[in-house]
């Protein structure tokens, strides 16, 4: 039977439109994300991020660097959003993210331009489309796939986030969303202060983590391979264990169960301006790598990736190279 995706079930039921006026709202005092900065971008205000009331898309492409499931042989339809809601110094995509100066007219984007963006997804044979930091642009980009879903567009959404997401939004994406894949990047309220700018980061992403699972549960692959509804967690391993993987991973099989999708990235390098903050000054090394999948293992893991980690960190995008 084939798979439709939850939006195009809220169109269906006219709900769709009202969804996203409710979306929209929270731009008036902006709390899209564990920051809650309270600024009105409907008047013009800018926050942490940077972001106004336009959509900015820096870029849409087809990407194959992501996991299997998702990318099938084309690549995931991957719309990249400006700007973001943390400050990583490691930041591989700093150049997007933490943009100099004001916007960039090149990024600026209607959510009709971006409709047809998916659209083209689609006509190209995508098996998914995906929104790569999503969550400072949560009701454009929504705005975008209501009026796609007028046009035919029926692929399961990627919401690919960085897991700093306030509750208030994910309760609106309840049903938007098909797949959803947060990192979890820090254990330390610390290290994601101090390595990101991010305050509460942890607390922060342990209660998006139950909200995503909550609503889309153990993620769901169809007979070709692709996957339809449900979460992958993406932890990327950093050096002198800033991450905390292995805490993270208990946390995850001890309240989520480890039939969760877990997607174990060893592609880490110093980007941006991490050489001037060491351990992460450093590649990681592949005995840090083989611990977190040592750990993996020991909580008893079966379903996710794991990377290569001697070729992996000299890739800038890396794919996913073999399964556990």
């Amino acid at each position: 039977m084939m798979y439709t995706p939850g939006y195009i079930r809220l169109f269906k039921k006219g709900e769709l439109t009202g969804r996203i006026r409710e979306l929209k709202k929270l731009l008036e005092k902006c709390g899209l994300c564990g920051r809650r900065c309270g600024i009105n971008r409907i008047k013009k205000e800018r926050g942490f991020c940077g972001a106004g009331e336009e959509l900015e898309v820096a870029s849409s492409c087809l990407h194959r660097g992501e996991e299997p499931v998702l990318t099938g042989d084309i690549g995931v339809g991957n719309i990249f959003l400006g700007r973001c809601n943390m400050r990583c110094v490691f930041c591989q995509n700093h150049r997007i993210s933490q943009p100099e100066g004001g916007t960039d007219p090149n990024w600026e984007c209607s959510a009709g331009e971006l409709a047809e963006k998916l659209l083209h997804f689609q006509k190209q044979g995508c098996r998914t489309a995906g929104f790569v930091s999503p969550t400072h642009f949560a009701p454009q980009i929504f705005e975008a796939l209501c009026i796609a879903a007028e046009a035919g567009f029926n692929l399961p959404v990627v919401y690919n986030t960085n897991g700093y997401d306030s509750p208030e939004l994910l309760a609106l994406l309840d049903g938007l969303v098909d797949i959803y894949l947060p990192d979890f990047k820090y254990w330390s309220s610390d290290y994601g202060e101090y390595y990101s700018d991010t305050p509460h980061y942890p607390e922060t992403a342990m209660n998006s983590i139950f909200e995503m699972y909550r609503q889309v549960g153990t993620l769901k692959i169809n007979e070709k391979g692709t996957a339809e509804r449900g979460l992958i967690i993406r932890l990327l391993v950093l050096p002198g264990n800033i991450s905390g993987t292995e805490e993270v991973l208990r946390f995850i099989a001890s309240r989520l169960g480890t039939d969760v999708f877990v997607s174990l990235m060893s592609q880490y390098y110093p980007a941006h301006n991490a050489r001037s903050c060491p351990p992460l000054d450093r590649k990681l090394w592949s005995e840090e790598y083989s611990r977190a999948v040592k750990a993996l293992d020991e909580f008893g893991f079966t379903n996710g990736w794991v990377q290569d980690p001697v070729t992996s960190p000299d890739s800038y995008r890396p794919g996913i190279d073999f399964e556990l």
